[in-house]
């Protein structure tokens, strides 16, 4: 889902061929297929091989973009990206690939571009740099400055900017959907719960009308419903305060556009955006909740990475392992072992986690959901999760 997980490639895209407001047929192809079609359609064959990297990846992180922010199916269209060059890029159904272009598609379609720091895949916009120039990269620019001996990394960096990094050997799996395929209300809680939460105070920024939720926490309570039907009244959506479809994806829409998610001058997502639970919170054994399972994670995201901590079954009840794992975890933290769980000790073990995060986590693939998570954490083949919730 968009806004918490770091991206990944999709097994197939759907494209409409034509502008998204006009009739026209949807192609579903795999998306080495997509890359293929849109390179050969898009370059030349014959240019250096680094200006023809360059772009293959700029296209690959357009194509990503429009994918993680729902771009489309948030506006209610049964399609992820068009074929017209004015929005997205040129796909061509039926036509022929040259090889050298599917040779460098097969090497690189797991890899794309982004800011340091972001999670999203940058919003690559590019134009032929002749008869339409643009604030992307320049394609017959490109091909110049290949021909110049530079990589394609420097090329990129030299329209998109020094501060973007490249990410390789993303997971592929099936395309899904942000929704979490059921209405969230009144006493619903968990991680999409979060999601709503975080996405409701990014708009409220833009609409103050909207109340402010605090804290963040993942417990659908009168703050959230609040929230969500004078959104629902804003928005003319019916006010029930029940987050359907129709609201949910209303609100991606927004979140979307108000953050530019869609756009080089994103205000991008974060790795480290974990809130800590309110001051005064103190978790203990017998404590069950949302929290407990912060706690759980944070404690065995640690205990892989760099402490040796015991593995706990992430089931937000505080029991007797979470109780002496948090004791083993306060003797490393230098804390008095109570296995009380205070803002002392819970900022310490945030602070280790975000460190953890900014330093370790940013380069890794993630896995996209709590399932994968507990699975291959308690496995012991940490793969890098880390949770990005709460602007």
């Amino acid at each position: 889902m968009p806004f918490n997980v770091t991206p990944y490639i999709p097994q197939y895209i759907t494209v409409h061929l034509a502008p998204a407001d006009q009739a026209a047929e949807n192609v579903t192809v795999s998306f080495s297929d997509y890359i293929k079609n849109v390179a050969s359609s898009e370059i030349y064959p014959t240019w250096p091989e680094e200006a023809l990297r360059a772009n293959i990846l700029a296209q690959i992180s357009f194509a990503l973009n429009r994918i993680y922010t729902e771009y489309y199916r948030s506006r209610g269209y049964d399609f992820d990206i068009t074929s017209s060059p004015v929005n997205d890029q040129k796909f061509i159904k039926g036509r022929s690939t040259f090889e050298n272009v599917d040779r460098l598609v097969d090497e690189l379609f797991t890899s794309y571009i982004r800011r340091q720091g972001y999670v999203e895949p940058l919003s690559a916009r590019f134009c032929n740099g002749t008869t339409v120039t643009c604030d992307g990269l320049s394609q017959w620019g490109s091909e110049a400055l290949a021909r110049q001996g530079y990589n394609a990394m420097e090329i990129l960096r030299y329209y998109y900017g020094d501060d973007i990094e490249l990410v390789t050997s993303a997971p592929v799996q099936q395309l899904t959907n942000s929704y979490p395929g059921y209405p969230l209300r009144n006493g619903s809680s968990g991680e999409y719960v979060v999601v709503l939460q975080t996405m409701l105070n990014r708009v409220a920024r833009n609409y103050p009308a909207i109340p402010r939720i605090n804290p963040v926490d993942g417990i659908f309570g009168p703050q959230t419903e609040r929230a969500v039907r004078e959104f629902q009244r804003i928005f003319n959506l019916s006010v029930d305060g029940v987050v359907g479809q129709a609201t949910w994806y209303k609100l991606v829409s927004l979140y979307v556009g108000v953050t530019r998610l869609s756009e080089l001058t994103s205000e991008g997502q974060t790795f480290t955006q974990v809130q800590a639970p309110a001051s005064g919170v103190t978790l203990q054994e017998g404590s069950t909740g949302p929290a407990v399972s912060a706690l759980q994670f944070f404690i065995t995201v640690l205990g892989q990475v760099l402490y040796n901590f015991p593995t706990l079954n992430i089931d937000g009840i505080f029991g007797p392992n979470t109780r002496q794992a948090v004791m083993d975890a306060q003797r490393y933290l230098g804390l008095e072992p109570t296995g009380v769980v205070d803002d002392q000790t819970w900022m310490a073990l945030y602070d280790a986690y975000t460190s953890v995060a900014r330093t370790l986590l940013a380069s890794q693939n993630l896995p996209l959901t709590p399932e994968e998570i507990e699975e291959q954490v308690l496995s012991g083949q940490f793969p890098g999760y880390n949770l990005t919730y709460a602007l």
